[in-house]
């Protein structure tokens, strides 16, 4: 039989067509061309993988390279460069006292003022709080409080409490995913005292594992698409820009006016819209932090007005972050939440044909105002107008994390329920809660005082929050020095101030800021003694950085 060889394309080497062939050199020669075909394409496919999985990282199922890049894109500086340095610094004191050596550092411990953890620098728990908790938690103790064993150590309205929210079920147990509803309907009743408004339903509130949280589900919901944008404050809290990064939508800042208090201007507002708008954005929702964070501002009542009406005007859903609502220090200044203004205008708005109506979600917690309880994640957030089908969508994220923590949502009900005039633990409660708030007034007055007779520094007054926010001068030599390492020049500023004092703060790029301009952030958590002692290292440190730099 004669056969001839088709030349198989492709193939790396030349092959001439054969001439006739016998039968057995024939098939020889074709089984040849296959094995060598077999091993080009085997060969073609094992350089494609080994590519693919240098692309990849290796042989590593998870690596920096290969993981979701908005989670490596997001940046929290509240816990970033300064604070993990700070660490650092704590581990190398300690090391150097084990090993009986000396200190590295003109200071023996850090001064944590970067983060509002009031617990972790000092402040006392109330005492009402924690004895319904250790009861509620320890079910043979309350056993024991309401058999009259404990008497003389549990007041009797707390064991009445303890017993209320026992009968609810275990701390130790899941309970209904919104959170149980005993404690949603004390949230409603708080909310209406403090609004002296429309009732409140509690089938629109949501126990959460504290405003975070609820923040991180509602800006789930909202961020459809890559270009569905929400409008932050800057300065902000960095949970918004962190969470709109990692659910990959976009940011568009409103700036503040720090020249004004840290004021909102409408015109800024509606400019930062319109802009959006021009780059092909879409705006779904505005933030507003009220009392301010990192700024300190109260917004007054002709301010949220102006807010509501320009969210209904562009469609805009309100995000109300009001956890900071019992801080309010400025005597001719009171806290009005948005909620309230709301209800007052919705009738008059709706009857616009030119607005819709206004959809607000508000958040509050058991971490701030006079509490302080961060490690317990309590709180809640309230859907007002909002459409049943998203309140659906939510009740079902939220399932999906079975429901919020126990002891959380039990300090959110002793929270918008404590003890009241006339009860065995009132008088104590109304002294320790009087006792931290004229400590915060009197240490935000002192820190913005003392800031402000710093040559270089400008510092806002703090009407309300847990911190300042100053702004810092920075020479050209500074500016030039940051370039070089490649960072933030207040971050250079930070690190700076904590390697010479041991003061924690977070650098104001953390925040956002305008161009040029550089803060920080500093909390005046801290006892007074140690936070009046860390402002003079704090004036020392500052005059040696300008030297430097000069």
């Amino acid at each position: 039989i004669s056969l001839k060889v088709v030349v198989i394309q492709e193939l790396p080497f030349d092959m001439p067509v054969s001439t006739p062939l016998e039968p057995r050199a024939c098939k020889h020669r074709v089984l040849s061309l296959i094995v060598l075909a077999i091993a080009y394409g085997s060969a073609v496919l094992l350089y494609r993988l080994s590519a693919s999985t240098a692309q990849i990282g290796g042989d590593s199922p998870l690596t920096v390279e290969n993981m979701n890049p908005r989670l490596r894109d997001m940046e929290y500086a509240v816990r970033g460069s300064v604070p993990m340095r700070a660490d650092e610094i704590a581990e190398e004191i300690r090391e150097a006292a084990a090993q009986g050596v000396p200190n590295p550092y003109n200071f023996s411990k850090l001064l944590p003022c970067n983060i509002g953890n009031p617990q972790a620098v000092g402040q006392r728990p109330v005492t009402f709080y924690r004895q319904v908790l250790s009861l509620v938690d320890s079910p043979h103790l309350l056993e024991e409080a309401m058999g009259r064993k404990l008497r003389g150590v549990f007041p009797t309205d707390v064991i009445d409490r303890a017993k209320q929210v026992s009968d609810l079920g275990s701390t130790g147990a899941y309970s209904e995913s919104q959170g149980l509803m005993p404690i949603r309907r004390d949230v409603c009743h708080f909310i209406g005292a403090r609004d002296d408004g429309p009732p409140c339903d509690p089938r629109n509130i949501f126990l959460v594992n504290g405003a975070s949280a609820g923040i991180q589900s509602v800006l789930t919901a909202l961020i459809a698409g890559p270009n569905d944008a929400i409008l932050v404050p800057v300065p902000q809290y960095p949970i918004y820009s962190a969470l709109i990064t990692l659910l990959g939508g976009k940011m568009v800042e409103y700036y503040l006016d720090e020249e004004n208090n840290w004021g909102m201007s409408l015109e800024e507002v509606q400019r930062a819209i319109n802009r959006a708008r021009k780059d092909g954005l879409n705006p779904r929702a505005l933030v507003l932090i009220n009392p301010g964070n990192p700024t300190g501002q109260v917004f007054s009542e002709d301010d949220l007005l102006a807010v509501v009406q320009v969210c209904m005007r562009e469609n805009l859903m309100l995000l109300a972050d009001e956890v900071y609502q019992e801080n309010v220090y400025a005597s001719d200044t009171e806290f009005v939440s948005a909620r309230k203004v709301a209800t007052q205008v919705a009738t008059e708005v709706a009857a616009d044909a030119n607005d819709a109506p206004l959809q607000l979600v508000s958040f509050h917690s058991t971490s701030k105002g006079l509490i302080g309880e961060c490690g317990r994640r309590g709180g809640y957030m309230e859907l007002f107008n909002v459409d049943p089908g998203v309140h659906a969508q939510l009740y079902k994220l939220q399932s999906s994390q079975l429901c919020p923590n126990l002891d959380g949502q039990v300090m959110t009900g002793l929270m918008v329920r404590p003890p009241v005039k006339g009860e065995p633990s009132y008088r104590l409660f109304a002294d320790e809660s009087a006792g931290v708030f004229e400590s915060l007034r009197r240490k935000a007055k002192a820190v913005t005082s003392r800031l402000n007779n710093v040559t270089g520094i400008t510092c806002n007054a703090a009407a309300g929050a847990m911190y300042v926010f100053p702004r810092i001068d920075l020479p050209l030599n500074a500016l030039e020095d940051a370039e070089a390492r490649n960072i933030a020049p207040d971050l250079l500023y930070c690190l700076s101030l904590l390697e010479a004092t041991g003061i924690v703060t977070v650098p104001g790029s953390g925040f956002g800021q305008k161009p040029g301009q550089w803060h920080l952030r500093m909390t005046f958590l801290p006892p007074e003694d140690e936070l009046l002692d860390a402002l003079d290292a704090f004036t020392l440190h500052h005059e040696s950085f300008m030297a430097k730099y000069a």
